[in-house]
């Protein structure tokens, strides 16, 4: 099954507002192989892929530790942790300290958009060691659903999106609309897509779970709002996996809109292996 083409914007006018998974590519297949081969090379030190996972998430939720691991002369795993993120995940978040000296207002008190460099490294990771625990139980659900942002739809085009049981579903209207592209890809492997703006996802895991159905998400997101989704999830006991955009390039973080792509490949290889 070949995965949907689309098309392609100039890449080096291809910025987000904190990361970029392709930030001189016309696709971000560097970032995933990237983010794989650190994944492995992390689990070598780990018993298992929960105990990688939980030590992520704590480290994620300090960000003023995560500092002091960072320059404190004492040198501990968890620094060291850090230091081998950097290394290797730094190429894909340059924007991240840029854009926190900028943050005005109330601006600075967002989780979302005040998280650190090494905040967003932890994140990265942990989205593709989410995806390795709970894909194989996603695939199995007897019901799948996925959210998909607004914010990749074709902004040349009026949407046609209608609102239907859950939220939003798109239409089809715009062969240059990555919205469209992700939703038929999704629909062939038999996953619901929505388009996400009014949707109450705690009502809806209590609702199918009532039912009896077992049930699991797929999430494509911008990297903060990705990886607080699948933890919300996770507390649920939903089997979750996701996406991230290949960069930021929403309202929330400029102001205005710019188009966006997510690795499409990369979702069919996940729904599918």
């Amino acid at each position: 099954m070949q995965a949907h083409v689309i098309r392609r914007p100039n890449p080096e006018t291809f910025e987000g507002k904190t990361y970029s998974l392709r930030p001189n590519s016309a696709i971000s297949d560097e970032y995933y192989e990237t983010v794989r081969r650190l994944t492995e090379n992390l689990l070598r030190s780990f018993p298992n892929e929960q105990e990688l996972l939980a030590k992520l998430q704590v480290l994620g939720h300090h960000k003023r530790a995560l500092r002091r691991l960072l320059t404190n002369e004492i040198h501990s795993n968890d620094s060291q942790l850090l230091k081998t993120l950097r290394t290797s995940l730094n190429p894909f978040t340059s924007g991240v300290q840029s854009h926190l000296r900028s943050l005005r207002g109330f601006d600075r008190w967002s989780r979302t958009l005040t998280m650190s460099e090494e905040q967003y490294h932890l994140a990265m990771v942990e989205i593709e060691l989410v995806n390795r625990i709970y894909a194989a139980q996603f695939r199995s659900c007897g019901k799948k659903y996925a959210f998909l942002p607004h914010c990749l739809r074709d902004l040349g085009a009026e949407c046609r999106s209608a609102q239907r049981d859950i939220d939003y579903v798109c239409k089809g209207c715009s062969e240059s609309c990555n919205v469209n592209h992700a939703s038929k890809t999704l629909r062939l492997h038999g996953v619901k897509p929505y388009i996400w703006m009014t949707a109450d996802l705690s009502a809806l895991f209590r609702k199918v779970k009532k039912e009896g159905n077992s049930m699991g998400v797929l999430g494509i997101a911008c990297v903060p709002e990705l990886v607080r989704g699948m933890r919300m999830c996770l507390k649920h006991d939903v089997p979750v996996v996701g996406i991230p955009l290949d960069a930021n390039r929403c309202a929330r973080w400029w102001g205005e809109f710019h188009w966006n792509t997510v690795n499409l490949e990369k979702l069919e290889s996940l729904l599918k292996n």
